[in-house]
């Protein structure tokens, strides 16, 4: 038989457990518990590897989960219209900042080279990711030549001149690292600008 509850004189000193254990519920949940039927064990698989994700603009690698490159864009679709006169889809549009970060990820996921658009393991270089992201209908060309303007802006802001941003991709001893941090101030500056 559970005790009666205590008196309080204020509510903002009430004490939950000590509340829940006067009212004997603690022991009527217990007994509940102990009377359930015990849970089938299912054996544990191991779960499979997930490829290394690099940390971008948009958080760090602990408790992240991994996500496909176009993660919040919705697929190109093709409309009845697109299919009767053989058109791929409408590109899905893109604000310059938007595409700078679908470059990051397409980049983090596909892997990154130098010397190369892209080579036969599917890695890519600024360039090849802008491409990417552009070939699977994402943006406009004219959305992929402005962010292309931010990454340059970038690139001179922080007194670091360069020919072209692939000139800079493919200077000796890049690291891809400096790619994706390129990307990130490059989409904080589209941002900022409403573009």
């Amino acid at each position: 038989m559970p005790a009666s509850a205590p008196s309080f004189d204020r509510l903002d000193r009430l004490d939950l457990p000590v509340l829940a254990q006067h009212l004997g519920l603690v022991e009527e949940i217990e007994q509940y518990l102990a009377g359930l039927p015990a849970p089938d064990r299912l054996p544990l698989l191991p779960l499979p590897a997930l490829p290394p994700v690099e940390p971008g603009c948009d958080g760090g690698l602990y408790g992240s989960v991994h996500r496909p490159w176009n993660f919040g864009y919705p697929l190109p679709r093709r409309t009845v219209l697109d299919r009767l006169v053989r058109r791929p889809a409408r590109p899905v549009p893109v604000t310059v900042a938007g595409h700078l970060r679908l470059t990051s990820h397409y980049l983090a996921e596909a892997g990154w080279i130098q010397g190369a658009m892209w080579d036969a393991a599917g890695r890519v270089c600024l360039l090849g990711a802008q491409t990417a992201v552009l070939a699977h209908g994402y943006g406009t060309a004219y959305t992929v030549r402005r962010a292309r303007n931010q990454v340059m802006e970038v690139l001179h802001a922080t007194g670091r001149p360069a020919a072209s941003p692939d000139a800079w991709n493919d200077r000796p001893g890049r690291r891809q690292a400096e790619v994706h941090a390129l990307l990130c101030r490059a989409e904080a500056r589209a941002e900022s600008l409403g573009i």
